[in-house]
Formats: structure tokens, sequence, C-alpha cells
């Protein structure tokens, strides 16, 4: 990952006063670009991440473009943002005191095998360039504080107010926008500003739509699976997890970004006619459109494995794609309407 720009604006409504940056972040600080590196992985790699397309007035959009072109400077366009952020959280009863960090970035696709010379080539081309805003809303936190006494130092607790979220923690409200496609991804959380309830990055800053995440997306999907096996009684874990299998393959077979509802049935309830056709009756009926888009990466993580357990607290963890096939996993039902599993071909056991 290569760091362009990175700036960090202080809007603090405890003190009531607001720092704006007039410089960009020194980024050889290790500190600091680790952190800033940090979060911009995270978002980007975030299963929650929803999204969206600018309005066709979409002044924020404007103002990108205009920056993308040279025409607007970095640190004058991340002032306006922050100042974007101080009026409408200052509306706020009670606004928690927030860092606005922007970022300018560029990701490359290379290996972790690759040399730092092909990587450098890499960034030389036309590889994706994102601008992200973060909303670093400041924590409570105790720390020591020494000081000096009548005899010598002594130590004692004091609170801090201005503690930032760990990297590893993830931000409740941020902004990804590719610079090259305008496509945008996006987390954020209703707030309640003026009195209203207001979604202050899509609908206030960006003016963009606010699709569905993967996970989102993809839970609809593995819901209505469950759903229509459940209604003809079937066994529901075996169809989600054939679902998830078949979503995997077809991500990664398939040239097109997407998932092909009628693929989905057919590996889900096998040679059921009607359950297949139950299936797509219901997927209409929420509007899902037959190919429905999803990311390669995300349906990677989500749909990998299969967590199922029992009534009677066994709990089973497998790679999706085992429950199509009998040499390593089968579910039979009984006549008393019980259900047994079958492991097989074990080479080892380990205790976890």
């Amino acid at each position: 990952m290569k760091i362009n720009h990175a700036i960090l604006h202080v809007l603090d409504f405890v003190a009531c006063e607001h720092i704006y940056a007039r410089e960009e972040m020194d980024l050889a600080d290790k500190t600091a670009k680790k952190y800033i590196t940090s979060q911009a992985r995270r978002a980007l790699g975030n299963l929650d991440n929803k999204h969206g397309e600018f309005a066709a007035d979409s002044h924020f959009a404007a103002a990108l473009r205009d920056y993308f072109a040279g025409g607007l400077g970095f640190v004058e366009l991340s002032a306006e943002i922050a100042q974007f952020f101080a009026r409408e959280l200052g509306h706020m009863e009670k606004p928690i005191s927030t860092d606005v960090l922007v970022v300018d970035f560029e990701e490359s696709a290379s290996s972790s095998s690759a040399t730092a010379d092909e990587v450098e080539a890499e960034f030389d081309g036309p590889i994706p360039r994102y601008f992200a805003i973060f909303l670093l809303e400041s924590k409570q936190a105790y720390i020591h504080d020494t000081s000096y006494g009548e005899v010598g130092e002594c130590n004692g607790i004091m609170r801090n107010r201005a503690i930032l979220p760990n990297p590893s923690q993830k931000v409740p409200s941020y902004a990804v926008v590719n610079l090259r496609t305008q496509s945008v991804s996006f987390v954020d959380k209703e707030r309640v500003v003026a009195g209203e309830e207001r979604w202050l990055i899509p609908d206030g800053l960006l003016e963009c739509s606010m699709e569905a995440s993967t996970k989102e997306t993809f839970a609809a999907v593995t819901e209505l699976v469950e759903a229509v096996a459940e209604e003809y009684g079937q066994n529901a874990s075996v169809a989600v997890s054939r679902a998830k299998a078949c979503a995997v393959e077809s991500v990664v077979d398939d040239e097109l970004d997407g998932l092909d509802l009628a693929e989905v049935a057919a590996a889900a309830f096998e040679s059921n006619p009607a359950m297949r056709e139950r299936f797509e009756e219901a997927a209409q009926a929420i509007d899902l459109p037959e190919r429905v888009p999803l990311e390669r990466e995300a349906v990677r993580r989500v749909a990998k494995s299969h967590k199922i357990r029992t009534d009677t607290g066994i709990e089973l963890t497998f790679p999706a794609e085992y429950s199509r096939n009998p040499e390593y996993m089968t579910f039979t039902s009984e006549a008393d309407g019980t259900i047994s599993i079958q492991i097989k071909n074990i080479g080892s056991i380990e205790n976890k």
C-alpha cells in the first residue's frame, strides 16, 4: 500500500474547540503511517461495507473529480469535509469528540512474495487509487500521571478523553471512494441530528445511494435457502452448506462478479424441482435479482466454511464443499426423524 496524502483534523466538542490542520501528516513518522495503513486495509476488506453510487448532482462527487484532476488541493478538500462534520455533529444533543482522518492511497495487487522493485513498478501504472474519510471517535480512558510532590516523584491516575480507536478495532463510520471508477464503499450509523435521524456519510456528505453489503446480501440468500428447506421438511444445514459451496465455486470460476441464484437453487436442492421453483419465487418476492452482485474475496471469507450446532450440544465446523462430497461427510435422515452425520477419511484428530 502506498499512502499519497494523509491529514488529521480534530473536532473537540468537550473544549468546544476544533483544530483544522493546515499541513499534511508526516508520513516519515512510522507510528502514524502504520496506523493509517492499518485503518485503510481494514476498510477495504470489511465485509460490512455498504455500497453506493453518487447522485448525478452530488456536490462531493464533483469536488472529488476536481481534486483528482488537480484543480482542488488535498488540504483544502479535507478541511471542507471536517467542517461539514463539525457543523452536523455539533447539532447533536451529546456530540462525541471526533478526529477526522482523510487519506489518499493506492493499493497494490502484488503478492507478498513480490520484490520491492516489482511492487514499485506496479505503482507506476493505473492501479486502484482511493480517497478515504474516517471518523475516529475519541474514547475515554484512564492513564497514569506522574508529578512532583514535596519530597519527590509521585504517581496518580487521570482521565484522558482523547484516546483514538486501536488499529485492530472497527471504525464505526468511514467512506472509501475509488478515484478512478467513482465506486463508493462505506460504513455508517444513524445519528439524531437537530432532532432528525440521519445517515451523515451517504446522505449528508457523499450524496450517494445505499445498497446492502456483501455480508447482508449473502445472508439473505442463505436465510432463504434455509426457509425453503424447512418448509419442505428437508435438512436445512445441508442445503445451506451446499449453497455456500456453490457460491465459492461460482465466484472463483465465473469471470463476472455475482452469484447466479438458479445455480444456488440447483446446488442446494439438487433433484427437487419444486423446491427450486419455490426458492426462485421467494427470491423474486424480496426483490433479489437473478444474479446477485457479490465481491469475490468477501464470498470466500463468508462462505468457505459452515458451522452447525446440534440439539445435543455438538458443534461442527467444516469446509462447505464437504457437504457435497460423500467421501468426506454424509447426512442421513433416520426413520425416527433424527439425523445422523458420518465423517469419513479422517487421517488424524487433534484436540483444540
